[in-house]
Parts: C-alpha cells; structure tokens; sequence
C-alpha cells in the first residue's frame, strides 16, 4: 500500500531519474514520513532551515513525484481489501492496467513478471461491487488469461507504518519533535457528508490548508481543522507519502507471494514485517498466503534478502519472487 504501500506502498517506475536527495531532502522526506502534515514552520525550525527554504524543496520533490494524500483504514468501514493477479497476453497488459487504474476502488496497479502479469489491489465497500468486478468485469475481459483473488486477512507492516529508505537522515530528538499526536483506535467510524468532502479533497492533495478545504467544501476552517483532527486521532484516517526510492538508491522493487505453514503465519509475517527491505506484509487468503513488497538496492541486494534474511525463516514452504516492471497507479491516477 500497497507499498506504498504502502507504503503498499513504493515503486519502481518505468522511466527512472538519476537524480539523488541530498540531506535536506532525505530529511524533508522523511518528515513527512512521520507527519504528512507537519507544518513548513515546524519543519524548519527542527532541520534548522527557514521555512522559505522548506517550502522550495517541497515545491522540488512534489515536481519529482512526492504526494501526500488521505487514505481511510477500511476495515473499520466494513471495506474488503483483495490482491489481484491478472495474467494477460504480453500486448494487453498495459493497457488493461491503464483500465483498471481509471477505476476508483483500485490502488497500486503493478506490471510484474516480464509485463506479463498485472498486480493491483482492490477496496470493495460491498458484496455488489466486489461480485462486479470479480466475478463479472474482469472474466469477460478479452485477453486475461488467467486471475486469482486473494483477500487481505491481515496486515503485519504497512498502511500508517511506511517503509523509510533513509532511517538514519534524522536524529531520535528530530523525530520525537514530528511525531503527530496519538492515535485512539476506534472500532467503527460513520462518515457523515462533510466528511467525505474533506477526504476527497485531501485524497487529492493532503496538505491542502485549512483555508483551502473550507473553500472548497464551504464548511469554516473550524469546522474542517476539527473535523480533519477527528478523523486522525480515531484512527480512521491517516496520511500516506508517494515517492520513488530510486533517489533514494533503491533500483529494485519484488512482489513476493510466500506459502506459509499456517500455524506459523503469525510469526513469520510478524519477522517479515520487521526486515527493513520489506515496504509491506500481509496475510491472505490463496494457497500463498503472504504477500510482501520488498525494496531493494539492486538484484543482488535482492538475492541476499532472499536467500539469507528470508530464506532462513522456519516455516516457509515456498516463495515466488515477481519483480516489478513498471507501476501504474499507486494510490490516484493522473
């Protein structure tokens, strides 16, 4: 997330740049990182720049593709979270990915496998819309060679937690001076109609000022700053970071399906949960049982992973490694 997801976080995009974060960079990033809606100010003062400065190279990574955007913790909407897998003719991949990618319940559309093979994850707020898509949509579209559905069960690593390329940019005093404030887990949340005005326009741009969600939602800064606070501290709510780890030094992105003996699912995914290679991690259903995002300098960081920190792990029957060619969609569409 879904790396980012995920982060599901992360991606490796089909047209890569050379370009790389300098310090102040790396920091900025990950500030945002630990609040997505920490102040210019704030951070300034912390990374010991004035906010003028800030303020430039946020302009500076949003050109390159960094977004910070709203997204909603489904399980406490009743949503159902599947991973897709959609084998396709080598000319129809993209542009079934592209598709799909137009659709407002998908995220993170992936080509792996040589492009041959589509990744994505679908929200289905109910039975209707997952039967529509599922079970009607996406058999009958020409070309698919095969599809399998795996519904995320649980999550080890991802959604609020982002995997971070850079952990060592900040200090333990700067962190704690970005860290927003706690969040009280609710068990349901209802969302009302301003609501979901304010979480369209933050699913746009989720550093839009207070000023700026009032206009657009004709609601008063009050209320929107209120109302945004809410949806935060109950959990319902949180704000994601799309970047490339390509400045970062990472070049290499896996898909990875493992087959888990399943009285050890927990505490593999919770071990896999933990590698700093790993952006996301996830218990589903399907004969491979967890799905995880790994993140990785290059191929041979990502035989190391796989063949020493991976594969060592008890339990663990069978991997498949896909690695990522190209990313469509990660949490919107342009």
């Amino acid at each position: 997330m879904p790396v980012g997801v995920t982060v599901f976080d992360i991606w490796t995009r089909g047209t890569m740049t050379s370009d790389t974060y300098d310090l102040l960079d790396r920091q900025l990033l990950n500030g945002l990182l630990i609040d997505g809606r920490a102040g210019f100010s704030t951070m300034a003062e912390v990374f010991g720049v004035s906010d003028q400065t800030i303020a430039r190279r946020y302009r500076r990574l949003r050109a390159s593709g960094v977004r910070v955007l709203a997204r909603l913790q489904p399980a406490m909407f009743g949503d159902t979270v599947w991973f897709i897998r959609l084998r396709c003719t080598p000319d129809a991949a993209v542009p079934i990915a592209t598709a799909l990618a137009k659709r407002p319940d998908t995220s993170y559309i992936k080509l792996t496998s040589g492009g041959t093979e589509i990744n994505c994850i679908v929200h289905a707020p109910d039975d209707d819309a997952r039967d529509a898509l599922l079970l009607q949509k996406l058999p009958r579209t020409p070309r698919i060679v095969s599809m399998t559905a795996h519904c995320l069960i649980h999550t080890f690593y991802g959604g609020p937690q982002t995997w971070n390329g850079s952990p060592d940019a900040l200090t333990p005093e700067q962190v704690l001076a970005l860290v927003p404030p706690p969040v009280h887990e609710a068990e349901h949340v209802t969302l009302d109609a301003d609501d979901r005005l304010l979480l369209a326009e933050l699913q746009k741009d989720g550093r839009m000022s207070y000023r700026e969600l009032a206009a657009a939602t004709g609601m008063s800064e009050t209320s929107a700053r209120r109302r945004v606070e809410h949806l935060r501290r109950s959990g319902a709510m949180y704000f994601d970071v799309e970047f490339d780890p390509e400045p970062l030094g990472f070049h290499t992105t896996a898909m990875l399906w493992l087959t888990v003996s399943p009285a050890a699912l927990a505490s593999v995914g919770k071990a896999v949960g933990q590698h700093p290679e790993i952006a996301f991690a996830a218990a589903t259903t399907g004969t491979s049982n967890l799905c995880a995002v790994a993140i990785c300098r290059n191929s041979a960081h990502l035989y190391r992973y796989l063949s020493g920190t991976l594969g060592s792990l008890d339990d663990v029957r069978h991997i498949e490694t896909a690695p990522v060619m190209r990313t469509i969609k990660q949490l919107s569409y342009d």
